[in-house]
């Protein structure tokens, strides 16, 4: 990045390490396969200005200057044209907050094995495996809500209201939340594994071998647990 650039980005109270922190983890979901040019985006908020993935751009080779940063009255102050799902990422940020979870980074994926869930209109859930049940419980599906819209997020906003960190978007893909956009990310790649073992298991081999129904209760409670910890 030229010192012309760094100077304008100061002026403007725009923070380069956010920009990096959503260019590291643009670079390691397409390297993961779970982003591409055309699906899938990434932002972070800090101090209002939402930091957002451009539209239409190979997420692995996204320069510090292609970011989009949009301020707080919704204008873009820098890097190329924001994507389309801006409103969905705007209207996460503002669900959480709202209900009091400490939100800031947003993960929007297509990822291989969580889509083909979203477009069986299946929630991903197991008995089975512990690391499930108590980090995230189960992965609900919300229904189908248009692309580009608000009504992806009026469907969704019950689940993030409730505290869950990802959720299924009927026919299009999983939006998670994180404290902040690596942590999201996170988020995205532990429950990609678990709905690839999930689809395994009960829809390949046919069956799961659940936990006894105490233990299943007291893995739900630490999830319920976890999740008190994420509030503001």
């Amino acid at each position: 990045m030229t010192d012309e650039n760094r100077k304008k980005m100061q002026e403007l109270g725009i923070s380069e390490d956010v920009i990096n922190q959503v260019l590291f983890v643009a670079k390691r979901m397409d390297d993961k396969g779970l982003v591409n040019s055309f699906a899938g985006n990434i932002s972070a908020k800090v101090d209002g200005k939402i930091y957002i993935t451009p539209t239409g751009q190979n997420k692995g080779l996204l320069t510090p200057e292609k970011i989009a940063v949009i301020d707080e009255n919704g204008d873009r102050i820098w890097g190329m044209k924001e994507t389309s799902e801006i409103i969905m990422h705007s209207m996460a940020y503002d669900i959480c907050e709202k209900n009091g979870w400490d939100v800031g980074g947003v993960v929007h994926s297509h990822s291989k094995v969580l889509t083909a869930f979203s477009m069986a209109g299946l929630d991903v859930e197991t008995e089975a495996l512990p690391e499930m049940m108590g980090n995230f419980h189960k992965i609900p599906c919300a229904p189908y809500g248009a692309p580009g819209t608000k009504f992806i997020m009026t469907m969704a906003e019950p689940y993030f209201a409730d505290g869950y960190r990802i959720v299924l978007l009927g026919n299009h893909g999983s939006l998670a939340v994180g404290k902040n956009v690596e942590d999201a990310m996170n988020v995205v790649e532990a429950c990609e594994a678990i709905a690839e073992q999930i689809l395994i298991t009960k829809y390949i081999l046919n069956g799961e071998s659940p936990l006894d129904k105490d233990e299943v209760a007291r893995f739900f409670d630490i999830y319920k647990e976890n999740r008190e910890k994420r509030k503001l």
